[in-house]
């Protein structure tokens, strides 16, 4: 339903004419307090908070708990904290895995870094103090960080004959290794909260792995179960957080009719059936049209990107009935001929699509850049970092787009208000005599 086309009350329409004449007043994000548990929570298509609708602007910075290892470099989390919620931003998506390797979180199977682990502890702190929320996520499809790959390995070493990395979804031995890291972080004791992850409203929602894909097998069968069996785990444990798969939102066998959306061949992944799965609260979508449709020119890759979100939003709504958040996109610097008005057209696009689903009461629930850095972390860049302070352009559309979604949700609350107050007012006058 679009707000500007109720029938609202006077007193309420002065209230959205107020909001609008403020539009450009944007409030640091804050700390969380107040009624309710502070839980993100889902009711229907649409984020809650303490019974009111939420939506997300936020962004991706992967490396949080890594440089937070280290307690000289904990400022960089801090700033980037700061610049964020200084434009109104009010999500973090980051990695809470690293395994194998170098300075690893997960050393091997049930052996942790607590020097990393406390990095961690020190992010979902950080987070909070600035009004933050985090989407954690478990494992990678990729090698960067471990990923499957080191999962696979390290079935391999106990014996486990294992012919594919996508076995990481399949060998129940791997299976018990990363039930058991899903376990450790649920239950992980912050040292600076006192809090167990599992019972801190910092964190909004729990993921169940970056991108995953399962070429091996296209039917999408392997992955759906592998889905269903890890999800059911995670609710067994943790009922107060949401709980999301990661995935880029490739259509598969349930939806022929939008395969033909797909930027590339088959990934074993199914977006609708995959996110049906009960125990899944919200459905994501990653996109990245500079990838995917390469050989295009920019409007061509708009075009994409308008589609892409059109198709999945409306699905979400009626194939789904849960919120749809868009957890990565992006456009890169190093893409030939690009200019900043370019990657603001991209951000323009996305922040609008997602702005008139929201005064619409639709699905779309908010949006999360790849990726924020902050002064002084230029080698973590990929192309697509965005640099807040040395991007004026780009960080006032986020700004802008922080606001208007501020007062979506102010204007619910305040028509949920409003209904309450008439609720109450006519209880106590139904037992109210008029007249003789």
């Amino acid at each position: 339903m679009n707000l500007l086309q109720l029938r609202l009350p006077l007193s309420l329409f002065f209230l959205v004419v107020s909001f609008t004449n403020h539009l450009f007043y944007l409030p640091k994000a804050r700390a969380y307090g107040g009624r309710g548990d502070g839980f993100i929570r889902r009711s229907g298509v649409r984020f809650t908070l303490n019974g009111s609708p939420y939506y997300a602007n936020g962004f991706n910075a992967y490396w949080l708990m890594y440089i937070a290892s280290n307690p000289s470099q904990r400022y960089k989390v801090s700033a980037a904290f700061h610049d964020a919620s200084s434009r109104g931003l009010t999500v973090a998506r980051t990695w809470a895995f690293s395994d194998g390797g170098y300075s690893p979180l997960q050393h091997s199977p049930g052996s942790y870094n607590e020097q990393m682990f406390q990095g961690l502890d020190f992010v979902v702190a950080e987070a909070r103090k600035y009004g933050i929320r985090l989407i954690l996520s478990l494992v990678n499809d990729y090698d960067n960080f471990g990923g499957k790959k080191q999962y696979v390995d390290w079935g391999r070493s106990r014996g486990q004959y294992l012919s594919s990395d996508d076995d990481f979804f399949r060998n129940p031995v791997v299976k018990g290794f990363y039930k058991n890291h899903i376990h450790t972080v649920l239950n992980r004791y912050n040292r600076f909260t006192g809090v167990l992850y599992k019972n801190d409203p910092t964190i909004m929602a729990w993921e169940l792995m970056n991108e995953p894909r399962c070429p091996s097998d296209t039917s999408g069968s392997t992955l759906q179960a592998w889905i269903s069996e890890m999800a059911s785990y995670v609710k067994s444990i943790d009922r107060n957080h949401l709980l999301e798969i990661g995935s880029e939102g490739f259509y598969g066998l349930s939806s022929p009719q939008r395969k033909g959306l797909n930027p590339g061949s088959d990934m074993g992944t199914d977006f609708i059936n995959n996110n049906k799965i009960p125990w899944i609260d919200f459905a994501t979508v990653h996109a990245y049209p500079d990838q995917w449709v390469s050989s295009s020119n920019s409007d061509s890759q708009l075009s994409f990107m308008g589609n892409w979100l059109d198709a999945h939003v409306e699905d979400a709504r009626n194939a789904l009935g849960k919120p749809l958040l868009l957890t990565e996109f992006g456009k890169s610097w190093k893409d030939p001929g690009f200019s900043t008005y370019q990657r603001d057209q991209l951000f323009n696009l996305v922040y609008n699509k997602v702005y008139f689903s929201a005064k619409r009461g639709g699905a779309a629930a908010g949006s999360l850049f790849w990726q924020l850095l902050p002064e002084g972390m230029g080698s973590y860049g990929d192309g697509y970092e965005v640099i807040l302070s040395q991007s004026p352009s780009t960080a006032n559309l986020i700004a802008y787009q922080s606001r208007k979604l501020y007062l979506i949700r102010k204007i619910f609350a305040r028509m949920r208000n409003l209904e309450r107050w008439r609720r109450a007012r006519g209880i106590r006058d139904g037992g109210r005599r008029i007249g003789n």
